[in-house]
């Protein structure tokens, strides 16, 4: 029974859609979205794990090394062999090189070579080779300082015009720089260090393997 007055309309009642935004497609895209975050982690530290820096091998005898951060470019300076022939690191594209500058007027250069040599003798191949550059005024001083004391493993390789420790922005001698097979700076150590250790023999093999 009414008593006449009109009473406002009564809406209908909402259906379950159209009570707020839809939920399902909403928890569907979080799941794919968190799944692709889960794979991208994965996947960059399988990458990491493979051909990332060397910084986990800085450890006892190579505590000094340093991963490259906005390395110089590889020299490109003419060095000469023992026999007066002449080349340039590019040359040796294709192999990891450890490229050691020094000189026999330098004491702690003059301690490390022994361990050089000893690193040369292990791992030199088509893979690897340690690349010692004379920064001595001629090339026969250090010719002699390798025949003197018996480094029969380091091929000499000098650089007349002493300017190629400079281009790698070395503060003084030794320093000792890390490059992968296209000419790339993996990292450098600055002065002597035992690289005939297990720690510096770990360091090369996983940059053999790596890079």
């Amino acid at each position: 029974m009414t008593d006449g007055t009109p009473r406002p309309a009564m809406e209908p009642p909402k259906r379950e859609d159209e009570t707020g935004p839809p939920l399902r497609p909403a928890i569907i895209a979080a799941v794919v979205v968190g799944a692709l975050g889960v794979l991208y982690v994965l996947i960059s530290g399988l990458g990491a794990s493979t051909t990332g820096a060397l910084s986990s091998y800085a450890v006892g005898d190579m505590r000094a090394f340093r991963s490259a951060q906005d390395a110089p470019p590889q020299p490109r300076t003419t060095l000469v062999r023992a026999d007066g022939t002449e080349l340039t690191l590019a040359d040796k594209r294709g192999k990891i090189l450890l490229v050691n500058f020094w000189a026999t007027w330098c004491a702690p250069c003059v301690e490390e070579m022994p361990y050089l040599d000893t690193l040369q003798a292990r791992y030199g191949s088509d893979d690897f080779e340690v690349v010692a550059i004379s920064m001595d005024r001629t090339r026969e001083e250090a010719a002699d300082f390798l025949e003197r004391h018996a480094l029969t493993h380091l091929a000499l390789y000098h650089d007349p015009s002493l300017t190629a420790a400079f281009a790698v922005g070395a503060p003084g001698l030794p320093v000792t720089v890390l490059y992968d097979r296209f000419g790339e700076e993996i990292g450098r150590l600055q002065g002597d260090a035992k690289w005939a250790s297990d720690d510096a023999f770990a360091l090369i093999e996983a940059a053999i393997e790596r890079y």
